[in-house]
């Protein structure tokens, strides 16, 4: 196999040949001890005409495969996330029909799947009332194709509200609506700046009023709630708030930093899981989840300690470009035939970055193709200007 030329942090260039491909099989079905579902990404449309600017083009076809490839490990899928540039270049247009084509393929596959309703095709400067009637046509729209409703934060929500009360108001609206209980999703601003102050209006960085604020809403709806993902990488805060919830309502962790400790757990409870690392680490994650399952501790954090490193990694600050990664690393291991994204997204992260990625990735055992990705990873390199 041929070396790599990499390019380091501190400006060498180093040679690199990584060592045997995954050895992880797909798993007979999902976990039974956990629920754990993978926030997926989409592939775009590497010929679709427009510009970066322009509504979002996806293949089709690689995208649903990807789920396919994650229903095959044992896993749930979260549509239309943040993983899937939710936010970040994925309209509301391309997100329908994303997440209608995503759900007829859960039905073939007979794979778990939950879907991002959220506010995001609201104009700016909408109202508490515009917040809520947008998020009864999305959350409408979700259920319709008989998909679970995963709450996902309102950008427009953390500009209108003035208090608490505020979204007391509008969650108990919508959720009073909703057929079968949701997942509420409490995004860090380490994700998506915009919702700095979640729950806590005046005061952003007092996240324990914003966690009872957040507690009170599920204290107050709790026959309407599934569940809760917390994405706030600080994983005593998640123990602590997971200490809180009432019977019967799960704790998702979405803790990319600390997933392998919150997930197995403590003498007084554990997170469920919702993450966009799971996208990444799929394989190994699901036999990690088989140990579990078996009671391995040994097994569970042999397997998932070597992730630690490239979750960090793929989730470095600035934490919202780790989509790159995530694509990134289906392109090296040939889910996907090139390294575009919507909005051109995958310019976010430098070489250096993604040199190190395929490191991480290769001490995980997590190529599944060793020669595939070192020709991949070459080309990549050639065009930043690094020879081969």
């Amino acid at each position: 196999m041929r070396a790599l030329r990499l390019p380091r942090a501190d400006g060498r260039i180093e040679e690199f040949t990584p060592a045997a491909a995954a050895p992880f099989a797909p798993r007979p079905g999902p976990p039974r001890s956990r629920v754990c579902f993978a926030a997926a990404h989409v592939v775009a449309d590497p010929l679709a005409a427009g510009d970066p600017d322009g509504p979002a083009r996806l293949d089709w076809e690689a995208t649903l495969a990807y789920r396919r490839h994650l229903w095959a490990h044992g896993f749930s899928v979260a549509e239309a996330m943040d993983t899937a540039q939710r936010g970040m270049g994925l309209d509301w247009p391309a997100t329908q029909e994303l997440i209608r084509r995503s759900v007829a393929e859960a039905r073939a596959a007979g794979g778990g799947i939950a879907a991002g309703a959220g506010t995001d095709h609201l104009a700016a400067g909408a109202s508490l009332d515009a917040v809520i009637e947008a998020y009864e046509e999305q959350c409408a729209f979700v259920e319709a194709t008989g998909a679970q409703v995963i709450l996902m934060a309102s950008r427009a929500l953390a500009i209108a509200a003035r208090e608490p009360g505020d979204y007391a108001r509008v969650y108990g609206r919508v959720l009073s609506q909703l057929e079968r209980p949701a997942i509420l999703h409490w995004l860090g601003p380490m994700f998506d700046p915009a919702l700095a102050g979640y729950w806590n209006p005046g005061s952003p960085a007092d996240l324990d009023a914003a966690g009872d604020t957040m507690l009170a809403v599920i204290a107050a709806n709790a026959a309407k709630i599934d569940g809760v993902k917390v994405s706030l990488l600080d994983h005593q805060r998640e123990i602590a708030l997971r200490r809180r919830l009432p019977d019967g309502v799960r704790l998702y962790t979405g803790d990319d930093f600390d997933y392998p400790e919150l997930i197995w757990g403590d003498a007084q409870g554990f997170s469920h899981a919702l993450l966009g690392i799971f996208d990444a680490i799929a394989p190994a994650a699901a036999a990690a989840l088989q140990a579990l399952d078996a009671g391995d501790r040994a097994a569970y954090d042999e397997l998932l300690a070597p992730t630690v490193p490239l979750s960090r990694h793929i989730f470095a600050a600035p934490t919202y470009h780790y989509k790159t990664g995530i694509v990134f690393l289906a392109y090296l291991n040939g889910h996907q035939d090139h390294f575009r994204m919507v909005g051109g997204k995958e310019s976010a992260r430098s070489i250096t970055h993604l040199a190190e990625l395929l490191v991480l990735a290769d001490r995980a055992r997590l190529l599944r193709d060793p020669e595939l990705a070192v020709a991949r990873a070459a080309l990549v390199l050639e065009l930043a200007g690094v020879a081969q």
